[in-house]
């Protein structure tokens, strides 16, 4: 992979710098040598009055969204029993207010102009069969469907399950604008297999890529840890040769999601993925 190519691709997620207003994540941004960034969306949605200046200030400094990124309500990370209680939109005690979030964040994004949002669906059963299955089946083909008709393509998060059981679901569901956010520190947090094994199995459905390491837990059932992009066990130069066999040419964004000196974290992958490049 050509250095230019690869950096040329590089984009931020902005809730990796924690920003209180689009003034400040323009600010940290200046400070990663990055101009360009995959957008949260939720802040917008919810607190307008400080964020709906976003779009013409990134704008004006010449900084473009590559893509956009949601949560669902009531989510819970405190421990992975936790998450795939509350995960995405697979609980039925959040489903109507996810579903109201997720039509004004559609009619958000396609404001911003848009192609491209992601976000974690809820864990997928991984055994066939699972009542759990046939819901979370009908809803993703829903959200998906109500994405489509605004034009804007849909990407999965992965990592909460094994890259097998999501590539049998998005067969299943066999809907053009739905593919993957592949996130290979995720893979590691799980403990859902190895990144570069579940990138070629997913390869067709990649639309974006996030750029974060971790190393695995040493006690089952518990999360691993995230740490810098370099020092952990994410194995960069496969990644990005499967990633080029898998003919990927998007956008790789650099995320954080741990520690306190996430600026000097971000710098430090953008540094570190320079010295990689050929």
């Amino acid at each position: 992979m050509h250095n230019s190519s690869l950096l040329s691709r590089l984009a931020v997620c902005s809730w990796s710098l924690r920003p209180a207003s689009p003034r400040d994540l323009l600010t940290h941004l200046r400070s990663t040598g990055l101009r360009r960034v995959q957008l949260a969306l939720d802040p917008l949605r919810e607190t307008p009055a400080v964020w709906s200046e976003t779009a013409a200030l990134l704008r004006q400094e010449g900084v473009e969204i590559v893509s956009g990124m949601f949560g669902c309500v009531g989510e819970d990370y405190t421990s992975l029993e936790s998450i795939r209680a509350t995960g995405g939109i697979a609980p039925d005690a959040t489903w109507e207010q996810n579903t109201a979030n997720i039509h004004a964040t559609i009619a958000l994004a396609k404001a911003l102009g848009l192609k491209l949002v992601t976000f974690h669906a809820g864990f997928l059963p991984h055994q066939p069969g699972d009542p759990l299955e046939a819901k979370l089946q009908a809803r993703l083909a829903l959200v998906a469907d109500w994405f489509a008709a605004a034009g804007l393509g849909l990407a999965l998060e992965t990592g909460q399950e094994t890259a097998i059981t999501l590539r049998a679901l998005l067969g299943q569901l066999n809907r053009p604008n739905l593919g993957v956010n592949f996130d290979p520190a995720n893979m590691i947090l799980y403990a859902q297999g190895n990144p570069i094994e579940a990138l070629r199995t997913l390869g067709p459905w990649i639309r974006q890529v996030h750029i974060k390491d971790a190393r695995q837990t040493k006690v089952p059932g518990t999360w691993g840890e995230e740490v810098a992009v370099g020092t952990g066990e994410v194995d960069w130069r496969a990644f990005f040769a499967a990633l080029a066999e898998a003919g990927f040419a998007g956008d790789c964004c650099i995320e954080r999601e741990a520690g306190e000196q996430r600026v000097t974290d971000i710098r430090t992958a953008r540094e570190f993925l320079e010295r990689l490049a050929p």
